[in-house]
This record gives C-alpha cells, structure tokens and sequence, in this order.
C-alpha cells in the first residue's frame, strides 16, 4: 500500500485573522483528512473549528509533537505509512519555519512520504516583504543571546554582516522581553542602521515601521508581549 500525503497546513498568526489566512484549497484539504499532527491541540482544534471542518472533531486523530521526544516520532508516521493523508500544523503560522515541525518533515522524507507545503502566513516573509529591505539576500537568526553583553555584541555582529553582505538580518525575542531586546538595540546599534518592527502581523492592531536607530530613539514604541519581529539594514 502506497504511503499518505503529509500536508503542511499554516495557521493564523493572530486571534480573528483566520479569514486572512484561508484558501479554498486549505479548506477542501482539511475536510478531506481526519489526522493530524500538531504542536498545540487546543490551538489546532480551534483552527480547524474556525477554518470550516465539517467532520465532527471527535472523529479526529490528532498527535500533539509539542512534548514529544525523538524515540516517540514513529508514533505519528503509522497513519502515514497505513496509506492516510495526514495534516502538520504548528500553533500560528507556517510548520516546519522557526518550528520544532521541521523534525517531522525531515522524517517524513526519510520514509519516502510526500510532503506538501499549503499556503498560509508566515510572519518571517511578512515582515521582509513590508521592511523595504533586501529581498533577495536575507538571514532569519532566531533568537538572540539572553545575556546583555552577548546579545549587544550580536547585534554588533549582525549590523557587520548586513553591510558587508548588504544582507537583511532578521531575528525574535520572547513576547515578554520584547522591550528589552529593543532597548539593547537602540542602545547598541549605529545610529544610521535601518531597524524594521513589524509587530502583531495580520491583527487588528498590526503594527510595521522602518526607521533609523537614531530616529526611533525619539519615540520607543511598547512590544511588551505583543509578537514582534526585528530587520537590521546597513543598505
């Protein structure tokens, strides 16, 4: 019997923007599976809930990968490897993209599975496409040191790469230590580096601004647990 499809399905980025981030074929895909594995359960469900499923969701089979350990990834293959289609969703926006999920499609592709990616937000690719940087080199860091001296020294390294590469350098913090990342950036950075915020995208009160180091000095805005992504440009 010839494997199942493992679809990768985005979820919203924030609390009603779901219609933002549907297509008819996301919705036609989600009707037609009854497996999936998830990094949130309660977060999927309502997703799905939200996105139109109609098959009633006791009749779901749904994995949570957010506790999981290496040893337990066979688990969630056997639906897969039994001929089903199975659906990977992370808790908002695209799995597999800063997402533990990415284990599960690297394993998928050990097993010979089909992997499709549907589309859907991606908070990285947003924030790029509305920073007015460069598009077509760019590097997602991922968090930056906790440590204040390390973490000014990073960013002192990524203004570096940006303007020897004339690369977009892209990195996150913790929600909650939002406002202490960009003290540590306004505090550190050259005055002329371009700093891009893009904020709580696809929201009600998203919020996305370029400008100057030396000009957000001026006005600092309040990230405090609201996602946030940072852009560096020294080009």
């Amino acid at each position: 019997m010839p494997n199942g499809t493992l679809y990768l399905i985005p979820v919203p980025l924030a609390d009603e923007a779901a219609a933002k981030s549907f297509t008819p074929y996301l919705i036609h895909t989600i009707n037609n599976i009854k497996e999936y594995i998830v990094e949130n359960e309660k977060t999927a469900r309502r997703f799905l809930k939200e996105a139109g499923l109609k098959t009633p969701q006791s009749e779901l089979v749904i994995h949570d990968y957010g506790k999981y350990n290496r040893d337990s990834l066979k688990e969630f293959f056997k639906g897969l490897q039994a001929g089903n289609d199975v659906g990977l969703m992370s808790e908002a926006g695209c799995p597999g993209i800063a997402d533990p999920g990415a284990d599960i499609v690297a394993e998928a592709h050990k097993r010979n599975i089909k992997v499709v990616p549907l589309v859907g937000p991606s908070s990285i690719l947003l924030a790029l496409m509305a920073s007015g940087f460069n598009g077509q080199s760019f590097t997602f860091h991922g968090y930056l040191p906790i440590d204040k001296v390390q973490r000014s020294k990073r960013i002192k390294e990524l203004e570096g790469l940006s303007d020897r590469l004339m690369q977009t350098q892209m990195f996150i913090e913790t929600p909650f230590r939002n406002n202490s990342l960009l003290e540590e950036i306004l505090k550190s950075g050259n005055a002329k580096t371009r700093l891009c915020i893009a904020c709580n995208l696809t929201a009600a009160d998203e919020f996305v601004q370029t400008k100057t180091i030396a000009e957000w000095q001026t006005k600092v805005p309040d990230l405090h647990k609201k996602p946030t992504i940072f852009l560096l440009s020294r080009s």
